[in-house]
């Protein structure tokens, strides 16, 4: 079933306030999916720096020392801070492309959860109340955000087969749904160069739009790709480094409700996601048409 949130700030003065409007947008969405949680935060990006987020089933001895390695590693100053299961490295935005490689010999067992300017994703197992608390996102603030709850159907309840996935630099994907052809594109990405970590369809859709993109297609475009290109029941609310979209398969047998005030853009997979946010009352509130994209960027 699954749940899904975004939220794209279009007033500064709400920055400080984007982690705790969406950590209560993903609670509300909890009995849609309580197997696992996850979120991405997006802020205001610092110049020539950029972020690469981690996790590990064991920070203790994978965490220790690991910005000070991956810094001689790099030849780079890299620094760190960890949150739980999760570690935030900051270093050179030139220098992100050899860190994440260099992490594959230093810490195998750490995953990559994203990378980019302004990214940070924070996934794990269990309830969305507890995920939220135990990354404190409700303290984070930022420019927009993307968040999911997932009830497994497909695969196995693990913190690498949670939501969001993210398959290219400051670019994450959400889903609601299920892909019938994703084995076949999965073949076909593969031999396009993308990788994989999961048997997700999601991870799929991610890759997909990720690909599309590195052809030199616009996010618009990418997205509209996907109703041509995947097969089955799906929503899909795309985030980037500039903004998010929202695309439904022409069936759009999934629930999707969307708000727009001067304010912000707001997405629930139901509307009653969305009841606490300020303004909602005066809100513009549609439900997204069928095989149809919208985003929006900075």
């Amino acid at each position: 079933m699954c749940g899904i949130v975004g939220l794209f700030l279009k007033d500064p003065k709400l920055e400080p306030q984007l982690g705790a409007m969406l950590t209560d947008m993903l609670i509300t969405m909890t009995d849609r999916g309580p197997d696992s949680a996850g979120i991405a935060i997006y802020g205001r990006p610092e110049k020539g720096k950029a972020k690469l987020t981690v996790q590990s089933a064991n920070p203790d001895a994978d965490f220790a020392s690991l910005a000070d390695d991956l810094g001689k590693a790099i030849a780079a100053k890299v620094t760190g801070q960890v949150k739980d299961t999760h570690m935030v490295l900051e270093l050179p935005e030139d220098r992100i492309e050899a860190a994440r490689h260099a992490m594959r010999d230093l810490r195998p067992k750490a995953k990559v959860m994203s990378a980019g300017e302004g990214i940070e994703i924070y996934k794990e197992v269990g309830l969305p109340k507890d995920v939220a608390a135990r990354f404190e996102v409700s303290r984070m603030s930022g420019t927009h955000g993307i968040g999911h709850t997932r009830m497994a159907t497909e695969s196995a309840v693990t913190t690498m087969g949670a939501h969001p996935f993210s398959t290219g630099s400051d670019q994450c994907l959400v889903h609601n749904g299920s892909l019938s052809n994703h084995n076949s594109v999965r073949r076909v990405l593969r031999q396009a160069g993308m990788t994989f970590e999961t048997e997700n369809d999601t991870e799929v859709a991610a890759a997909f739009i990720s690909h599309k993109l590195q052809e030199g297609a616009k996010l618009g475009e990418a997205m509209e790709a996907t109703l041509t290109d995947l097969d089955g029941f799906f929503t899909f609310v795309v985030g980037t480094k500039n903004g998010f979209g929202v695309v439904r398969d022409p069936i759009a047998c999934k629930p999707a409700v969307m708000a727009e005030t001067d304010q912000y853009v707001a997405f629930g997979s139901e509307y009653r996601a969305m009841v606490n946010l300020p303004g909602i009352e005066s809100a513009r509130v549609w439900e997204p048409e069928p095989a149809t994209v919208y985003f929006w960027e900075r």
